[in-house]
């Protein structure tokens, strides 16, 4: 098949955890039969999905590391990038979001909009993904899609658009109807793989009458021929009606909303239809580079084979065979034994081996074109990396990483684990951009910081299996904060006579809150009271007192610092005499700058059986949880509520013995706030304890 442009998709299934983004990537690899018996996620028989191929996925039955596979639908060619539900590795959703076209929002038809609903919304919004929503499990107690419908305009300010009606709910599920053909589908024969095409049920006619009307309506907003056919009252051809709606969603300005089971084999194949039918290729998709020749000015890419190559590196993994670079085209077309450039080190690298990736598995393949992604071979370099022609100094804009919370010390039981330790730690360092790892220079920890307990624990655990690395872990520790909440004035003078040159300097000026960032310095010297070549080490002596404040031993943050007078001498001044003279200032003046501790804050969303509403309310409020709102969703209630980090460990075993194991929560970090007075001094005495052991 002559691979066409137009006919290739770059998708994303991303969700809230349990929505059934794995399920339903398992069917869609069968309709497309990329993949011959489907498993399920927590599958009876042992295997497990297909796109969770670690074995720590498939024990857990969650999704860890968004795995890439593509597929053929009709003579549609479509990448499939499936993310993980858990905002601890919100790292893989939002990288897989930076690179793909379009994405498939699946909702819970019992849950609905939850809290990581949101957080991926949040994230297709930062780069302008168009999406389709799924409303899934259509088949369970309690299932509405009309609600969900309802929760994506008014939680997520979308402009949701029914595209197709359910024939019966729950245990009566039996299939769809289309409201674009006005027709009632069913899914027979094994696996639901035979699509029956009938006249609407008699029941359903009135309702799918104004649904459609509903959707023409929402459509025509968008389309000036629709909107004259509509007002004309003829009859409204389906390729209009398609064309209005694919204008729209690629806009982002409607949501087309389907349905179905993806458990149950139901209404997966219409929605592989709306995949090529409402999301874009890759030519249609706005990519800017910058040009680094000509001052970092933005180039808009084109996707065309014959161009210079412009590639980014979005996710890397070390395999057995080396390194694995997930890459996505975005300009030119990437051969084998390819010579492209690294635009971060300016290094030139021979492309070897090219493949196309099926969850672990690979295909070698001899080029990647336009709009393709795929990964190569024993390259060495980082997630966010660009590659491009020789000839071009272009640049894409990375992605957001967001900044650890928490973090925990791990100990070597002996050398041999010392050493599997290490290599481990530097080869999860360079995949996951929100893990990080180092040494207390004051204790001698190897200290490691990540998202959330789930994040951590799971690194542990594969340090253990993939490594054999025993280690210990120590008590989670929070990321707390040091800031200042009022001006303070410093004048210090540093003088050091010890035979020979001396060190003499003097620095004049305040500090106080900054209204944005975590450190400013300013400038303000006049008459060259400082030398200017002194200025820099001003700035570091500062910047480097800002590593650990003396409260509680964590980085000060949201200082601005003001230098406007000062002295030297023409032979004791040096660098180094400045730098401390900014660093004794510093620690001179902070405690009168009103010194207090942040910590960081939750957001916590609980998802509990009504009957124990109150004592989960109860359990957030003794963990200073203050509670934003309640929800009732069927027999099903959701709380949210802000609850301080310090206060979240070991609350996922407290909340199951509570509610019979029967709710579960999420988290993700919404703020830093300031810690009560009573926890400040405990905090305050335990720093003081541990640096009275040193």
């Amino acid at each position: 098949m002559k691979r066409e442009l137009t006919r290739v998709r770059n998708i994303g299934i991303s969700a809230h955890i349990d929505a059934g983004k794995t399920t339903l990537t398992e069917r869609i690899l069968y309709y497309t039969q990329r993949i011959h018996a489907m498993h399920d996620v927590r599958g009876k028989d042992g295997v497990g999905a297909t796109m969770d191929f670690m074995e720590l996925e498939r024990e857990r039955g969650i999704t860890i590391a968004s795995a890439a596979t593509y597929a053929a639908w009709k003579d549609f060619v479509i990448n499939i990038i499936d993310t993980p539900g858990h905002v601890d590795f919100t790292i893989e959703v939002e990288r897989a979001l930076r690179v793909l076209d379009g994405a498939v929002l699946v909702l819970c038809a019992v849950g609905g909009v939850q809290s990581q609903s949101i957080t991926v919304d949040r994230q297709m919004a930062r780069y302008k993904v168009p999406c389709i929503a799924f409303v899934n499990k259509c088949d369970r107690v309690g299932a509405n899609p009309f609600r969900v419908a309802e929760q994506l305009k008014t939680k997520l300010l979308h402009n949701p658009v029914l595209m197709q009606i359910p024939i019966g709910l729950e245990g009566d599920f039996a299939g769809i109807v289309d409201l674009i053909k006005n027709k009632a589908l069913y899914f027979d024969g094994e696996g639901g793989a035979q699509i029956r095409e009938e006249e609407v049920p008699e029941s359903l006619k009135a309702e799918v009458a104004a649904r459609r009307e509903a959707l023409i309506d929402a459509a025509s907003m968008h389309d000036d021929e629709l909107m004259e056919e509509a007002l004309e009252g003829g009859q409204i051809s389906q390729a209009l009606l398609v064309r209005a709606i694919r204008k729209a969603a690629l806009e982002r300005k409607i949501t087309p909303v389907f349905m179905g089971s993806a458990y149950k084999n139901k209404g997966v194949q219409p929605l592989l239809d709306a995949v090529t039918l409402y999301l874009p290729h890759p030519g249609e998709v706005e990519n800017t580079a910058l040009d680094l020749a000509a001052d970092s000015a933005p180039v808009n890419l084109i996707a065309d084979d014959k161009k210079p190559l412009v590639a980014l590196a979005f996710k890397l993994e070390d395999g057995r065979f080396g390194q694995l670079t997930y890459m996505r085209i975005y300009q030119g077309s990437l051969q084998k034994s390819d010579t492209v450039q690294n635009s971060r080190t300016g290094k030139k690298i021979k492309v070897g081996r090219l493949v196309r990736m099926h969850a672990s598995q690979m295909e070698d393949i001899e080029i990647l074109h336009a709009g393709d992604i795929g990964a190569i071979f024993g390259v060495d370099c980082a997630s966010g990396d660009t590659f491009t022609d020789p000839k071009l100094y272009y640049s894409m804009t990375s992605m957001h990483v967001p900044k650890p919370v928490i973090s925990l010390s791990i100990t070597p039981s002996d050398n041999k684990a010392q050493m599997q330790m290490s290599k481990a730690l530097s080869r999860f360092v360079k995949e996951d951009p929100t893990f990080t790892s180092h040494v207390d220079a004051e204790t001698g920890e190897t200290l490691i910081a990540g998202m959330g307990e789930l994040h951590l624990d799971v690194y542990v655990e594969r340090m253990r299996r993939e490594y054999g690395a025993q280690v210990t872990i120590g008590r989670p520790q929070v990321a707390f904060r040091e800031t200042i909440t009022g001006r303070a004035e410093f004048d210090y003078t540093h003088r050091k006579q010890t035979g020979g040159a001396g060190q003499y300097a003097k620095v004049v000026g305040y500090i106080e809150p900054a209204t944005e960032g975590d450190f400013e310095f300013v400038n303000e010297v006049r008459g060259g009271t400082v030398p200017t070549q002194f200025i820099p080490a001003c700035e570091k002596g500062f910047a480097s007192s800002l590593q650990k404040g003396p409260l509680v031993g964590f980085p000060i943050t949201g200082v601005r610092i003001v230098l406007n007078d000062g002295n030297s001498h023409a032979v004791d001044s040096s660098e180094m005499a400045f730098s401390t003279a900014a660093r004794m200032a510093f620690r001179e003046c902070y405690p009168k700058a009103g010194p207090v501790i942040m910590e960081p804050i939750m957001k916590v969303a609980v998802e509990t059986p009504t009957e124990f509403q109150g004592s989960v309310m109860g359990s957030l409020n003794q963990r200073r949880g203050i509670i934003a709102g309640t929800m009732e969703e069927g027999a099903m209630t959701v709380i949210e509520a802000d609850v301080p980090l310090s206060e979240m460990f070991g609350y996922a075993t407290a909340l199951r013995s509570l509610t019979q194991g029967k709710a579960q929560f999420t988290m993700e970090f919404a703020q830093y706030r300031k810690v009560p007075e009573s926890v400040a001094v405990a905090l305050k005495e335990k720093h003081r304890e541990a640096a009275g052991k040193d």
